[in-house]
């Protein structure tokens, strides 16, 4: 029997609950790897020979030599192990999230620092607010494709 999970509905937000948890446990297994310099070493010298030690799907894979870690996410990551691709990129954890946005590091912190996305049009999926999946990504580097 399914559970009920009426969170879908919160736009721009990916739950971390068992299923994701199932379904993600070997990227997150791959992420904690790099909490060891040597796995670092590794995985920076051949990120794809790395990878393909790991029984990850194709698309997990790709997510992370890709550094999209909204997909990332949506394939099971949970973003505190995921933080860990992006600490061996020597990556900050809002330069990390700003990219999550399409967002530069000023512009995230700068919408950070004056309180954050709004929740009005944001409450659910269909409205129109800035965190809807039709306005993503959003900031200048999205507009730039980068």
């Amino acid at each position: 029997m399914a559970l009920e999970k009426p969170y879908k509905d919160i736009p721009g937000t990916i739950i971390f609950d068992a299923d994701q948890s199932r379904k993600g446990y070997w990227l997150n297994q791959f992420c904690m790897s790099l909490m060891k310099a040597s796995n670092r070493e590794r995985f920076k010298r051949d990120q794809r020979a790395y990878l393909d030690e790991w029984p990850m799907t194709e698309a997990q894979k790709q997510a992370v030599l890709d550094m999209d870690l909204n997909r990332a996410m949506a394939l099971g990551g949970n973003i505190y192990f995921l933080a860990k691709i992006g600490a061996t990129h020597g990556l900050s954890f809002q330069q990390m999230a700003g990219s999550m946005t399409g967002m530069s590091e000023e512009e995230y912190r700068a919408m950070m620092m004056a309180g954050g996305r709004s929740i009005d049009g944001n409450r659910y999926l269909g409205e129109d607010g800035t965190a809807q999946p039709q306005h993503q990504p959003q900031g200048q580097a999205g507009r730039k494709g980068i």
